[in-house]
This record gives structure tokens, C-alpha cells and sequence, in this order.
């Protein structure tokens, strides 16, 4: 089997992780003509293209292939520093910048529990890069071999992959008390939810409807709706009036307490399950990793 060029893989992943040659060489400190010297010394020793020159570029299914390679090379070199730093806390060499430990997690869980949970590990030095997205397409991260792990709604394996259930994030409806007072004074209900507005994340995301269509035994809903891709920022918009929101109990409870938000729905709330996929790797790192968000989910999670 051959033996890859490690500064080339990494110049490959940094093409595709930055979206192009210019990014990659400033991340790389190199020239952008010695990343496309690196490139193509790995697309001849593999004998195929890599890189296809599109707008945005992307991987061939050879170059996902090495991608994957490369970021397992990563994890290894993650666990090796961790030894070292055990074993001769002086003396151990920090990890390349370019060499960051990716994982997806939902914003939901971002803005809730799982910074916590990642805490120790941060502090000692693993460099992370988290990635957000819905909970229902965090594990197309996975898949493609972006990531070593993620957070997911989904609870069947990849190949090569394991999967720890977390346990159930609660979401409930609120609006901010005034709003709810003006356009609600009933809570939701059937004869009412089409005519208030709705804050959700994004266009992926089916929370909102989700969640009327349960509460109210319907099989199709239509909502208003406005975006604020953030957790935190759909907070923020219902606080100001904008509409009501289903958002984790989670991340509202306090507000809800203080009575500057009011749950619209008390009798009703939507679990949804969550789940750490990653690969099936012996790894000290992904191990502290899945061990950290396990213990924190089941402090926090249904």
C-alpha cells in the first residue's frame, strides 16, 4: 500500500474544509502554487482527480476517501500528543492549528449542554471545531467523512460507526407574555395557530410544525414563519414579541420562571431523542469525547 505525503493530505483537506486554493494557503502559510503542486503530486501517486474545479469545489469520491484518512490521521495524532503530554507534561508538541478535531452537534444541544461537556477537553488542549447544523443532518457530516462524530435525531449506524443513545431533549412552545396576552390569551390552540407568527431556525427545520401537528392530532399544518438560525437568537426574538417558538424547555426554563415567558402549550411537550454516532475507532480521545457528552446528556436529557 502506498504511504501518503501527510503535508499533502492535510493541503487537500484544507482546500476543501476553506472552499478553495487561496484559503488553504493561507491557512497552510504556503503559496497558493505550492497547494496545487501538493495536490497534484497526491492526485498522481492515487491516479485519479481529487478535487473537482467547480463552483463551489468539490471531493471525487477518491478524495472523500482520503479525506477520511486524513482526519483518522488527525485522531491519532491526537492521542499521541495526549500521551505525550501525560507522560512529559513540558515537553509535548502542540497540534497543528490545521489539525482540528471535527464534530457536528445540533445548535439546540450547543446552546444547552454539550459546551459544558466538552469543557475539560477544550481546556486541555483538543483542538475542536464544532459544527452546527439541524439534528436531523448532522450525520450527513458523518457520512461524507467531515466529521469523527455527531449529534443526531437519526438512531441507525453508519457503517463503521457506533451509536450511544443520549436520551430526549423536552421542547416546549412560548411566547413572550405580552404577545401571548394580546394575540393568545388562551394559549395555542386549533382555531388559532394560523394566525400567530412563528420564530424557527431555518428552512430544515420542522420543530415548529412538529409539534402543533402533535398537539393538536393533525396531519398536515401550514404556519407563519420567521428565521433567526440560532438558539440563542430565537430567544432573543420571541423576548421581543416576535412570535411564539417551540425551543428547548431546556433553554427557557428560567425565562418562564421569571414569568417573561409563558409556556402556550402546558399541556403538551415534544421529546425528541438524540444520539452520538462516531466512527469505530480505538481512540483515547474519541473515547473521553463520547464518555464526556454521554455523562453530561444523561445529567441534562430525559
Amino acid at each position: 500500500m502506498s504511504t501518503f505525503d501527510p503535508d499533502a493530505l492535510e493541503c487537500l483537506a484544507a482546500i476543501v474544509e476553506e472552499g478553495g486554493f487561496e484559503r488553504a494557503a493561507q491557512r497552510l502559510c504556503i503559496t497558493q502554487s505550492a497547494v496545487s503542486q501538493r495536490l497534484r503530486s497526491l492526485e498522481a501517486q492515487v491516479g485519479t482527480v481529487l478535487i473537482v474545479r467547480s463552483r463551489p469545489l468539490h471531493p471525487t469520491p477518491a478524495g472523500q476517501l482520503l479525506l477520511k484518512h486524513t482526519r483518522q490521521l488527525r485522531l491519532l495524532r491526537a492521542d499521541m500528543e495526549r500521551d505525550l503530554q501525560e507522560l512529559a507534561p513540558g515537553n509535548a508538541g502542540g497540534t497543528r492549528e490545521e489539525e482540528r478535531i471535527a464534530i457536528a452537534i445540533n445548535a439546540d444541544s450547543i446552546a444547552t449542554w454539550a459546551l459544558p461537556a466538552l469543557d475539560a477537553l477544550a481546556r486541555q488542549g483538543l483542538p475542536l471545531e464544532i459544527i452546527a447544523d439541524d439534528q436531523d443532518f448532522t450525520q450527513e457530516w458523518l457520512r461524507e467523512g467531515k466529521v469523527l462524530g455527531c449529534v443526531t435525531t437519526l438512531d441507525s449506524a453508519l457503517r463503521g460507526c457506533r451509536l450511544v443513545p443520549l436520551g430526549a431533549m423536552r421542547y416546549v412552545a412560548v411566547a413572550q407574555a405580552a404577545y401571548a396576552a394580546a394575540q393568545a390569551p388562551q394559549g395555542l390552540a386549533p382555531h388559532n395557530f394560523g394566525n400567530l407568527a412563528f420564530v424557527a431556525f431555518n428552512r430544515k427545520d420542522d420543530m415548529q410544525t412538529e409539534f402543533v401537528a402533535k398537539a393538536f392530532g393533525l396531519k398536515h399544518v401550514t404556519l407563519k414563519q420567521l428565521f433567526v438560525p440560532s438558539s440563542e437568537g430565537q430567544v432573543r426574538a420571541v423576548r421581543a414579541g416576535w412570535g411564539v417558538s417551540v425551543l428547548p424547555e431546556l433553554l427557557v426554563q428560567g425565562l418562564m420562571a421569571q414569568g417573561e415567558l409563558v409556556n402556550m402549550a402546558p399541556g403538551h411537550a415534544l421529546p425528541i431523542q438524540l444520539y452520538w454516532h462516531c466512527w469505530n475507532l480505538e481512540s483515547q480521545v474519541l473515547d473521553a469525547m463520547t464518555s464526556a457528552l454521554t455523562a453530561a446528556a444523561a445529567a441534562a436529557l430525559a
